[in-house]
């Protein structure tokens, strides 16, 4: 059972989060901007998803080529989409049901939208790519704009207080950590200052 969430485990966070938001469609009316936000994040988050996995995909090899620089197994990569579904579900379902209340549960998944986008341009560099695209690129930098958007409408809008725009970044970072350090746990033999002294070399080596 275990084996096959791993190796089928983009299908299984679509499903769910699908089912996410037909839920949604179906059973509740008049959500607030902040719950439209989030429904839309999830719904990007599906097609990003994709677009680094399947179609065009590769971006899980460019990681392991360039960043991890060693062999990971078919099952290995992919199982790896389950811990990153725990994380976007986490980036999603709660500021949907408390981002109205606490704003910086807002901030965090637009912080993670701007991370996205900013990421997969620097990634070309990193990665020495000819051409100018990252493997979920597009979806990436639609991303971004959404979580630049949201913010201006946070401010423009007086939602939230300075500490909700202070911390919520932080604790983006926090979940991506937690996020991380399981990955890493994933891979095994790895820690954060091999990944650093990798990318390094490959900025080095340009």
């Amino acid at each position: 059972m275990w084996r096959f969430m791993k190796l089928y485990a983009l299908e299984i966070y679509t499903v769910i989060a699908m089912l996410l938001i037909t839920l949604v469609a179906m059973f509740m009316d008049g959500l607030t901007v902040i719950q439209q936000f989030a429904v839309w994040v999830s719904f990007l988050c599906i097609l990003h998803e994709w677009e680094e996995g399947r179609y065009p995909g590769g971006f899980l090899d460019l990681i392991q080529k360039n960043v991890l620089q060693r062999d990971l197994d078919e099952e290995t990569k992919k199982g790896s989409r389950l811990v990153t579904a725990v994380f976007i579900y986490v980036m999603t379902i709660v500021p949907f049901f408390f981002g109205d209340r606490i704003p910086m549960f807002v901030v965090a998944p637009a912080t993670f939208c701007i991370f996205e986008g900013i990421i997969h341009v620097v990634g070309i560099k990193i990665f020495g790519l000819s051409k100018p695209y990252t493997p979920g690129l597009v979806t990436a930098e639609i991303e971004l704009v959404s979580g630049v958007g949201m913010i201006v409408w946070m401010a423009v809008n007086h939602v939230g207080a300075w500490y909700d725009y202070v911390f919520g970044p932080f604790v983006f970072i926090a979940c991506f950590v937690c996020m991380q350090r399981t990955l890493m746990a994933m891979v095994g033999g790895i820690g954060y200052k091999d990944v650093l002294a990798n990318v390094r070399r490959r900025f080095a080596a340009k």
